[in-house]
């Protein structure tokens, strides 16, 4: 699916946010809503993106392309716990959370490696965001419920030596600093 005009307007006021920000390095999923949010920060020309197959999405499987109530209603589970059902079995023919975690650490590891004391912003989707935190946190995924994670959002995270912190979380600068 196409971004909206909704979440082309959050892309374009996201990019004007970050303009005034210091980003050293930019990784992507190649996933084409992520690529579409990207789009406008990169017009600016500061920044190029390094894509990283693994910071797709998680493979929904038979949940693909179907809305909640019609997840609840064909596989008979109440759709608020959708985060243990991926953490345990998984959605049919999906991915489970354990292969999930187990495809994203990589990334992770290299993406801070790489970049030690600089600030990387990372495009990506709800899923992996809170697959990421769950790593950094050392939660299991379905505690990541508790945070809500908006379309074309940041989550800032510092990390220390003895721990990573959340500086910001879901922090929406289309309606956050858009009267």
């Amino acid at each position: 699916m196409n971004l909206s005009p909704r979440g082309r307007r959050q892309a374009k006021i996201l990019a004007e946010y970050l303009q005034a920000k210091t980003i050293d390095a930019i990784y992507a999923s190649p996933m084409k809503r992520v690529q579409q949010t990207l789009g406008p920060t990169l017009k600016t020309g500061r920044h190029e993106q390094t894509i990283y197959h693994d910071l797709r999405e998680i493979d929904f499987g038979d949940w693909t392309g179907l809305d909640w109530i019609t997840v609840r209603d064909k596989f008979k589970f109440p759709v608020h716990e959708w985060l243990e059902q991926i953490e345990k079995p998984g959605a049919p023919n999906g991915e489970s959370g354990k292969s999930f975690r187990a495809r994203l650490k990589p990334c992770l590891r290299e993406i801070i490696h790489k970049h030690p004391g600089q600030n990387v912003a990372v495009f990506c989707h709800g899923g992996v965001i809170r697959a990421l935190l769950a790593i950094l946190l050392e939660l299991p995924l379905p505690k990541t419920n508790a945070f809500e994670v908006e379309y074309a959002s940041i989550t800032q995270v510092a990390l220390h030596a003895h721990m990573a912190e959340i500086e910001l979380l879901n922090f929406t600068p289309w309606r956050d600093l858009v009267g």
